[in-house]
Formats: structure tokens, C-alpha cells, sequence
């Protein structure tokens, strides 16, 4: 088993960002069950032990690995008030070299959406990359229609790039994405499509 060098925690006004550990099982399991016909229409399709023990202990092995080698910042959100679990952030596919980019993913909970907690979670993830990880390019895709992500997004400081067709598998079908992308030095200009 491997585990990480060190550990992740990212502090904002309301969240602790920090990487799932096993005894998240529970509250992870419960929360997805729960909102699970507010996340499918955007999540690829989820594996048969998706919410079983095994398949999070496998995704807790991977956050650990991810992080050691330092190819994903893998963090849940936890809310400080009542150590609550609202969602989730990877910046994955992490690359160094010429590249200094990663790509970036998430999720909320159904009871936890438009409350701001993911805008201040992004907000804090961002920073921790430029600053901290030497980050240069932070990626992000979305479904077109996926308004919510898109204001996210935009509110977030990342800018649209284009579509990129046949982009993901999304709910079992090849769908297309609207690209973003959030700049260290960033003098792009508006975030929208013109």
C-alpha cells in the first residue's frame, strides 16, 4: 500500500479540503446514494459496485497513490460546522515538464448544490495549484447544457476554449463538452462563448 508523502489539507471560510480516507465509506456511500438522480445525467456511468465498500477502498488506494506520486490532488469537502461531507474536487491527470497542467473534476451533494461551497472549494483548489503545485493550466469540461457547471466555472475565473466533440462517456453515451480553462497569468478577456 502505498501513502502519501504528505498530507493534503486546503482550509476555506466554511470547508476543509482533504483527501478521502476509508472511514469516509459511509457518509460517501450515503451522500451519492442520495443524490444519485441529480448526479447520473452528468457522470459517467457508474461501475456495478460503484457504491459498494470495495469499489471506495479502491478509489481511497487510488487517492493515495495519486497523491505520492503527484499525478492527481484527489480532496473531499468537508464542512467545518458538523465535519459533514458536501462533495468532492480532484485536479487529475496532473502534468509537469512543459505542460505544468491538470485537469479538474467534481462534484456536490443534491442537499449541498447552489450554496456556494463548490465555488469555494474551486476557488481554493486553483490557488493551492498555482501557487503550491507549480501549476501553469487548469482544464475543466462540461456538458453544453450543464448551466450550473458552466456559471461555476466562468463565476470561478476559468475562461471557454471551444467544444470538443465525442468528449466523454456521459451517463453511457459519447457526448460532446463545452472546454475551460483557468491561466496562472491569465489576460484572456471575458469567460463566455462569444
Amino acid at each position: 500500500m502505498f501513502l502519501p508523502r504528505r498530507k493534503v489539507r486546503i482550509e476555506t471560510e466554511r470547508l476543509t479540503l482533504r483527501e478521502p480516507v476509508l472511514t469516509d465509506y459511509r457518509p460517501w456511500a450515503e451522500l451519492r446514494e442520495d443524490s444519485a438522480d441529480f448526479l447520473i445525467p452528468w457522470e459517467p456511468t457508474w461501475a456495478a459496485d460503484h457504491l459498494s465498500r470495495k469499489g471506495f477502498s479502491n478509489r481511497v488506494y487510488w487517492a493515495q497513490r495519486s497523491l505520492a506520486s503527484g499525478t492527481a490532488l484527489p480532496l473531499f469537502l468537508i464542512r467545518r460546522e458538523d465535519e459533514v461531507l458536501v462533495g468532492a474536487v480532484t485536479l487529475d491527470n496532473i502534468r509537469r515538464g512543459p505542460a505544468q497542467s491538470g485537469t479538474l473534476g467534481y462534484w456536490i451533494g443534491a442537499p449541498f448544490a447552489r450554496r456556494g461551497y463548490m465555488r469555494e472549494a474551486l476557488l481554493a483548489v486553483v490557488h493551492h495549484a498555482f501557487q503550491r503545485l507549480d501549476i501553469s493550466r487548469i482544464e475543466a469540461a462540461c456538458l453544453p447544457e450543464n448551466r450550473a457547471s458552466r456559471g461555476l466555472l466562468e463565476k470561478c475565473g476559468f475562461k471557454y476554449e471551444g467544444v470538443a466533440q465525442s468528449y466523454l462517456q456521459i451517463n453511457g453515451r459519447w457526448r460532446t463538452h463545452v472546454l475551460y480553462a483557468a491561466l496562472r497569468s491569465d489576460r484572456r478577456g471575458r469567460a463566455g462563448p462569444e
